[in-house]
């Protein structure tokens, strides 16, 4: 008969002995994990920006919002208030509820501009793996923790999110991972800690905090917390999404993206409890959200599935495989899947720590002492998704790594960075999308679009689609709008023109 083969150790650990293993969290190993990808993810993210590879639509709104805190000001993004007709005073806590933006504005204190911002979001994504190799360490001991936070430094969600500018998406990893592990860790109060700090981070938080509830309602000892946990996370939701936003001037129904379900929440909800085959309908229309879902576990080897921890992720990512609009949500580019991965690699962990469990008994109780059973090392299901988790690496956007382009600029970069130049300091500049974040440091940015925005000086692209044009023709009869109102070109290279003309700024 073939050797048997037990996968060993425990899944659920009392909070004493989970402590016990602390000692050992801070290695120095850990450390230059956390340093070097930091590292790599700044780099990537700074070079982005050198190659006029980011964009005013993500960046240059963070920068005028997290700029203005820095001020002791409310967090006036002019760039989103205008394109999105809301007007050049909109504060960006009335499209998004993310006041722990605030912390970031001391650094501008340093250095100001969107740069800072890209380096912070490099530092936040990268300390998540210290509550991630704390949870898997007791799991799969130390070398299985430094396979599972490797799978999570070069997971596709996280290359996306870096890839698509910064967002404040960059606290969520660290915060959910530290909610999860200080909580297994028997350390209650720190995860409520980090509960709360999530709710600070965006309008929806409360979803994953429910989440995390259902999961608790699963564990004896923890039913009552999860109650708590899932009535505190949808009241905060409803709190942050129909109160707070309209506070600061938003609108409550611009994210609403489920025409398929209702008009509105209580009728979409309705819907749901008669028809729960349309859900089922929505989360695979169009196929692509199938498409997403599966790559979120695949990397992990299906694991998260045998875990109940996954419940965490659950109304979050319905949140958006439920939409039908906003195609962007279910995409597996963007930053959106960025805000799942932290936990579902604790899932996978966990997931591979049960199936451990449950097949060492019967198969130690089949064998008895007849014949000692192989062991299989307890890493070796992390190990299998670090490899897992590096075959997709070329297929995502750290791939981008390889591209020469993206460390020597080439000839278009040259001349934007040349049109860009040309604009003087404090002047209000109507600008491409990808050349925004390297003008808003200087000057006033506003999203060049086709709509007449009155600025004294406007870049224009003739060559290539910049968002949110249709189509490069578009963008060359805007430019021919706006020499018939009076503008004269004073630049022209590579595709970019920069427009002027001699009048007062409207605000």
């Amino acid at each position: 008969m073939a050797d048997a083969v037990v996968l060993e150790g425990p899944v659920d650990e009392a909070p004493a002995r989970a402590e016990r293993t602390g000692r050992g969290g801070r290695r120095p190993a850990l450390a230059v994990l956390v340093v070097a990808s930091a590292a790599l993810y700044a780099l990537y993210s700074l070079l982005r920006l050198r190659a006029f590879r980011a964009s005013s639509y993500d960046l240059v709104i963070f920068d005028q919002a997290v700029r203005s805190y820095s001020r002791f000001e409310r967090p006036v993004a002019m760039v989103k208030g205008v394109h999105n007709g809301f007007g050049p005073d909109f504060a960006i806590l009335g499209d998004h509820f993310s006041p722990i933006l605030a912390l970031l504005a001391p650094f501008y204190w340093i250095h100001d501009g969107p740069g800072t911002l890209l380096v912070a979001q490099a530092v936040l994504f990268a300390l998540a793996m210290v509550p991630i190799w704390r949870f898997a360490e007791r799991r799969a001991g130390a070398a299985g923790a430094y396979c599972a936070a490797g799978a999570y430094a070069l997971s596709w969600p996280v290359a996306e999110a870096l890839a698509f500018d910064f967002h404040e998406v960059a606290f969520v990893p660290a915060l959910s991972a530290l909610m999860v592990e200080r909580h297994d860790a028997g350390r209650r109060g720190q995860a409520a800690a980090a509960a709360l700090a999530l709710l600070l981070v965006k309008e929806d938080m409360g979803l994953l905090l429910a989440g995390f509830g259902l999961f608790l309602l699963t564990r004896r000892g923890d039913r009552r917390a999860g109650a708590a946990y899932v009535a505190g996370g949808l009241v905060a939701t409803w709190l942050c999404s129909r109160v707070l936003i309209a506070a600061f001037g938003g609108d409550n129904d611009y994210y609403w993206a489920y025409g398929g379900l209702g008009p509105d929440l209580p009728r979409a909800a309705a819907h749901l409890l008669t028809h729960p085959w349309d859900a089922l309908a929505l989360l695979g229309s169009p196929p692509v959200k199938l498409g997403t879902m599966a790559l979120l576990v695949l990397p992990l080897l299906l694991l998260p599935l045998c875990s109940p921890l996954t419940l965490t992720v659950l109304p979050l990512l319905a949140e958006r495989m439920l939409a039908s609009r906003f195609e962007n949500w279910w995409q597996p580019s963007y930053h959106y899947n960025a805000f799942l991965i932290a936990v579902l690699v604790l899932a996978a962990v966990d997931g591979a720590a049960r199936l451990r469990t449950r097949f060492a008994g019967p198969l130690r109780a089949r064998f008895g002492n007849r014949r000692p059973p192989r062991r299989v090392p307890r890493a070796l299901p992390a190990a299998g998704m670090l490899a897992a988790t590096l075959a997709a690496v070329p297929f995502f956007a750290f791939a981008h790594l390889a591209d020469p382009g993206l460390w020597r600029p080439n000839e278009r970069a040259r001349s934007a960075a040349a049109a860009a130049a040309r604009i003087p300091d404090g002047a209000l500049v109507e600008a491409p999308n990808t050349v925004g974040p390297a003008l808003t440091g200087r000057t006033r940015v506003l999203l060049w679009d086709w709509q007449p925005r009155r600025a004294p000086w406007v870049i224009a692209d003739v060559e290539r689609l910049e968002f949110p044009f249709v189509a490069p023709g578009e963008q060359r009869r805007r430019v021919e709008t706006l020499r018939a109102q009076g503008y004269r070109e004073v630049f022209r290279s590579g595709g970019y023109v920069v427009l002027h003309r001699d009048a007062p700024e409207p605000w």
